[in-house]
């Protein structure tokens, strides 16, 4: 990896040094590109953090959830999970429910409400993730997933 970088449109050519290897340089800038689009498009429009995003995602493409399968798949510890579960309870958008299978276990389910919300936010995603789409091929769209997928997991 070349160590000069352009950084920007009017910025010219910057040396990034020791930066130009760091993963987690990297990372961080296209976080904030991909941040700034998210509040653009869905955050700042419909009220939603990303995790709570994703976990409405989860739940419309899944109908119930229990909270263990929840957090994993968010990547947050139980105690953060509760504490979002919480939050999106009190909005009305989701409940929690005994699993039909083991009723000493819970299940979490999206109200009405929060389906019609889940719906809207991912139509509000597609024109963020067309943005996102039209600087990759298809190809490495596919290897960015991957690798991502590497690196969360």
């Amino acid at each position: 990896m070349s160590s000069v970088a352009k950084v920007g449109p009017d910025a010219g050519s910057l040396s990034l040094g020791p930066l130009a290897g760091i993963l987690g340089f990297h990372l961080a800038r296209a976080s904030a590109v991909t941040g700034a689009l998210y509040e653009r498009h869905v955050g700042e429009p419909l009220g939603l953090r990303k995790a709570e995003f994703s976990l409405l995602m989860l739940l419309l493409a899944n109908r119930a959830l229990p909270p263990k399968q929840l957090a994993r798949a968010l990547a947050v510890t139980a105690p953060a999970l509760t504490q979002l579960l919480d939050r999106l309870q009190q909005r009305g958008l989701l409940r929690r429910q005994p699993n039909p299978r083991d009723g000493r276990s819970q299940h979490v389910v999206l109200s009405e409400a929060g389906r019609q919300l889940a719906a809207q936010a991912a139509a509000s995603a597609a024109p963020m993730e067309a943005d996102l789409r039209e600087r990759l091929s298809a190809a490495e769209q596919a290897m960015l997933v991957e690798l991502l997928d590497k690196l969360g997991g």
